[in-house]
């Protein structure tokens, strides 16, 4: 018993969780539950994040579709922000930060408020490397923006979007572009083995997606 609380004393492993159950925290379901008696869970495609509430109030209310996916997209890109920032404030080492950025992204995947269930977890994900590594994060969003916008399908923007920013962590040293160590995930942690593993876990959240892809089934967001 005493070594369990003094490993539950451990300012890493505090954070750790902290990360885990607030990025567990399903905010595009508790808000269909309490606003609109909907299981969102169980609709579309089941997933909690701001691509299925788009699709499910659709089917709701039309008008308000868009505007409700939207806060419910950046309300899960600020529980990733929120979590690194703590992180950072009680200046945990860079890789106790790339920790605390990756137990964050599985608590939104398997929400441990919802058995486990959860989202697709690419809203988090941005918002948890944004402060980890902002020049890559911000330009893997533009991408994940546009695409979205112009093509509507999700899937697609998400893959594009996480793709680009772990791409540059490649290209941008291959050119010569040198970044402050405090952004520089070399200078951080010397590889960029744990963007290399956050995007083949989107890739793995997004496996049907890519199958539908490829066939031409993947729906779009309307």
């Amino acid at each position: 018993m005493e070594g369990l609380l003094t490993f539950l004393s451990n300012i890493n492993v505090v954070l750790y969780l902290v990360g885990y159950f607030v990025g567990g925290i399903p905010f595009g379901y508790w808000i269909l539950k309490v606003f609109y008696n909907v299981d969102i869970t169980t609709q579309g495609s089941g997933g909690i994040g701001a691509t299925n509430v788009v699709r499910v109030m659709n089917t709701i209310d039309p008008n308000k579709a868009k505007r409700l996916g939207t806060g419910v997209l950046v309300l899960d890109l600020l529980k990733g922000v929120f979590c690194v920032l703590v992180a950072k404030i009680a200046t945990l080492s860079y890789e106790a930060q790339w920790m605390v950025a990756l137990t964050t992204i599985l608590g939104h995947c398997y929400s441990p408020f919802l058995g486990f269930r959860g989202g697709k977890g690419v809203s988090t994900t941005m918002g948890a490397v944004l402060l980890l590594i902002p020049v890559e994060s911000l330009i893997g969003l533009a991408l994940w923006a546009f695409v979205g916008k112009k093509l509507k399908i999700s899937s697609l923007a998400s893959i594009a979007g996480v793709g680009l920013a772990t791409l540059l962590l490649f290209v941008l040293p291959a050119v010569h572009v040198n970044l402050p160590a405090s952004i520089d995930i070399y200078a951080q942690v010397g590889t960029p083995t744990p963007m290399v593993l956050i995007f083949l876990f989107t890739l793995y959240k997004h496996w049907p997606n890519l199958f539908k892809l490829f066939s031409g089934q993947e729906k779009k967001i309307l």
